[in-house]
């Protein structure tokens, strides 16, 4: 029924791909389409494989008469699930062509670009709530009171710099993105990120009465780096360490050159930011970079975090080829330590997160 020319034709193509009769039967199945379904696909009646309602109304259709028709079908390899888009079109009276293109990546995207929005939204929907509530007590009777006025007034204020912060957060994590796949060349001593870092969170360390243990040879050796972006990750990693571990009182700051480490090509950097404070769960660990997790939403929101902190290190150091490793234990403190690169032609493992 298919000449040699069609069977070649298909088995060239990278997608899945099968050739069905109007009763569904499979009469040609091209390599990839063989890998997915089995061997056995070949003289199979298609329904049987693709029982999702979706997939089997299309089906329906092409096969009733319909000229082309599309939907989505999900397979499952162990934990695993794939997306794939069906597409449906007659090739002839008596012929349909299936492909299966796995859009599973666009999915996801698609889904995090939902929860994103969603998150985004929810952040901003409670600082305005309580501004427009505000505001509308101090047009009222409220407005002649003194002592309310001022207490209202600093609450808004605080929430107008809590949405300021999201929006810098977010304008620095679009900017952080853009930049992922450009490996920083520039040379930059790690003793001056950490001293300019220091001196610019000087006020916070001091008001929460936080001794700092600074312990960087001066001579380390420089790397490859983004000056600019790996401030902005001890930034946020010493900032967390000082809202988060200021039960402990005191924050550790040591880096050490290391000649090789599991995952990477050649020496490294390790700096290592220790709080002593109350520690995490570890069950927590593996979701702290995911934007807008946060341990404890209550704490982190009343002390101006944003919940992207961590998300931003992690796209930092991704561009930079490096590693975040956090350790924790309940009352014992945190520790997260950034292995970075000392080499431009260093690379990583595939699976950078632990």
């Amino acid at each position: 029924m298919y000449d040699a020319a069609t069977t070649a034709l298909i088995a060239a193509l990278p997608q899945p791909v099968l050739l069905i009769d109007m009763a569904g039967i499979v009469k040609s199945a091209n390599p990839n389409a063989v890998d997915l379904f089995g061997s056995h696909i070949k003289g199979a009646q298609i329904r049987a494989h693709l029982r999702q309602p979706d997939v089997a109304g299309m089906l329906d259709r092409v096969l009733g008469g319909a000229h082309r028709g599309s939907a989505n079908f999900i397979s499952s390899a162990g934990s695993r699930e794939t997306v794939w888009h069906v597409t449906a079109r007659h090739v002839d009276d008596r012929t349909v062509v299936l492909s299966l293109g796995d859009v599973s990546d666009i999915e996801a995207a698609e889904a995090q670009r939902r929860d994103f929005v969603a998150n985004v939204s929810h952040e901003l929907r409670s600082p305005l709530t309580v501004l427009s509530g505000f505001i509308e007590t101090l047009q009222g009777p409220a407005g002649d009171d003194v002592v309310a006025r001022g207490e209202f007034l600093a609450i808004m204020a605080d929430q107008a710099e809590r949405m300021t912060g999201l929006v810098a957060d977010l304008l620095s994590l679009s900017r952080v993105e853009s930049t992922e796949k450009i490996r920083p060349r520039t040379v930059t001593s790690i003793d001056m990120v950490l001293k300019a870092t220091l001196a610019a969170l000087r006020p916070q360390i001091e008001a929460a009465q936080i001794t700092i243990s600074y312990q960087v040879a001066p001579d380390i050796a420089d790397m490859p780096g983004d000056y600019d972006q790996l401030v902005q990750v001890f930034h946020n990693l010493i900032e967390n360490a000082i809202k988060y571990g200021y039960g402990g009182g005191r924050i550790d700051v040591t880096a050490q050159h290391m000649p090789s480490m599991p995952g990477f090509e050649g020496a490294v950097l390790r700096v290592s930011i220790r709080d002593y404070g109350e520690g995490i769960d570890p069950v927590h660990i593996p979701r702290l970079t995911e934007r807008f997790y946060r341990v404890d939403k209550a704490r982190s929101r009343d002390s101006g975090g944003t919940g992207l902190g961590l998300a931003i290190v992690k796209h930092i150091l991704s561009r930079h080829r490096g590693r975040l490793i956090i350790r924790s234990a309940q009352g014992e403190g945190t520790t997260f330590d950034v292995v970075l690169p000392c080499i431009p032609s260093a690379t990583i493992s595939d699976n950078p997160e632990q």
